[in-house]
């Protein structure tokens, strides 16, 4: 915001408004402006001022009228009625229309008219920091700067949030642990209309199902033992914002569905209660199962799966990202060396193998934990491959319970080959039996 503040006073009493601008003008700050006529403060209002005094009683036309003007070019700026006229239903009429003060002409004017132009600038003051606050948290949650990554694979989920984002749709998250679910989840809140209502997260997983409806629902005291007064539940906390429910496979079929009717009727009641609370809430839900297969497996409420699935978003892992791995390492490296104050680091040829030939079971968290343990590792000013140390995970020749796609096992089998053949496509697929081809489109793909 300008250190200036300009004000507006229209006075057709020159003398009195001359008054007005010295007592003003003596702070520095203050960018006073004095007209005679309603006329000549429409004319300027292109100077944008931040505050306008007018008298009630002009030549050209009367206050409420020039009021009515201002709005029209300056809906916002706060205006402030000087006049000699002490009726009570001129005040009041005018405080009606939306004027931010009135004043009586007498002896403490001048000071009445000083203490509210503080109150005023203190309010610009605090409606600007909200504004560049507001535009850093939606900075902040841009998709872009959220989720690293410049792969198709994950421009292709950007795409998905932007649309998730531009409506009210309910959206059903996909991924396995560590691909950013609730990070996703937060962004598209952060990036829709309801931003600046609440966003409430709660994972299914973590609480107990006797105590899952509670948590959701809410309860009135005494409710049942232990319940020693009214709990608001999730539903409540995040009315007129975003519900993000993780783990939704996770639910008892119970609750599931005691869950759906609260979805088709937009109503709930707390346990033990009668009162019937409105609801308009957003629901993301996200799950590392199939919803599919597990309504296939009677686990999961058909009815119920139809009424969350909304747009689906299926976050990649982080093995089919292809040269995100890298990029995210690099990010991650200067992240850690930045809040540790250290020297930035670089990552070595044989690093930067390593690190691509691995399959990431743990996904983007992981990936995070490895390079964080190669910056403390590493002694120089480059991560060495001997620096890169890999979590004990799934136990060694134990390929297959990592319960991957079939696809995934081909590309983790052939980037096998690739590293260990030095990247020679005619030997790997010589080695494996498959065209050269296949591993082409794959690199192309950024499969490889």
């Amino acid at each position: 915001m300008n250190n200036k503040l300009t004000i507006f006073i229209v006075e057709d009493d020159e003398w009195y408004g001359q008054i007005l601008h010295y007592h003003l003008s003596m702070n520095p700050d203050y960018d006073v402006k004095v007209f005679m006529t309603g006329k000549e403060c429409l004319d300027n209002l292109y100077q944008r001022p931040d505050l306008i005094t007018i008298d009630f009683s002009l030549p050209d036309m009367s206050g409420d009228k020039l009021f009515k003007e201002i709005r029209v070019t300056a809906p916002y700026v706060p205006v402030i009625v000087i006049s000699a006229q002490e009726k009570i239903a001129t005040a009041v009429e005018l405080l009606k229309m939306g004027i931010s003060d009135y004043f009586i002409k007498d002896d403490n004017t001048k000071e009445l008219l000083w203490n509210a132009i503080i109150k005023i600038r203190e309010n610009i003051s605090l409606k600007e920091e909200i504004r560049v606050l507001r535009a850093q948290l939606v900075d902040k949650y841009d998709f872009t700067n959220l989720i690293k990554g410049n792969s198709p694979a994950i421009l292709k989920i950007f795409a998905l949030m932007e649309k998730a984002a531009k409506t009210v749709i309910n959206v059903s998250i996909t991924g396995e642990t560590g691909t950013g679910k609730e990070l996703v989840a937060k962004a598209i809140h952060m990036n829709s209309d309801r931003r600046e209502k609440p966003f409430v997260a709660i994972n299914m997983a973590a609480i107990p199902t006797e105590l899952m409806e509670s948590e959701l629902f809410g309860h009135e005291k005494g409710a049942f033992t232990g319940a020693i007064g009214r709990k608001t539940g999730k539903f409540e906390e995040a009315n007129h914002g975003t519900l993000f429910l993780d783990e939704i496979g996770e639910l008892d079929m119970a609750v599931q569905s005691k869950l759906l009717r609260v979805l088709q009727e937009r109503t709930l009641q707390r346990v033990g209660g009668s009162e019937k609370i409105i609801l308009d809430v957003r629901i993301i839900v996200a799950t590392h199962k199939d919803l599919a297969e597990e309504v296939a497996k009677g686990k999961f409420r058909e009815d119920l799966y139809y009424r969350v699935i909304g747009l689906p978003i299926a976050l990649p892992p982080l093995r089919s990202r292809g040269g995100d791995i890298m990029f995210l390492s690099k990010f991650f490296l200067d992240q850690f060396c930045k809040e540790n104050k250290m020297p930035s680091k670089s990552i070595s040829a044989g690093a930067r193998q390593k690190l691509s030939s691995y399959s990431y079971p743990g996904n983007i968290r992981e990936l995070k934990t490895i390079i964080e343990l190669a910056a403390i590792m590493c002694d120089g000013p480059e991560i060495k491959e001997t620096d890169i140390t890999f979590l004990p995970t799934v136990k060694n020749g134990d390929f297959l319970a990592q319960e991957k796609t079939l696809k995934e096992y081909t590309q983790q089998i052939i980037q096998y080959y690739l590293n260990k053949y030095d990247e020679n496509i005619a030997i790997v697929a010589r080695k494996l039996d498959i065209g050269k081809s296949t591993i082409y489109k794959m690199i192309q793909q950024q499969e490889l």
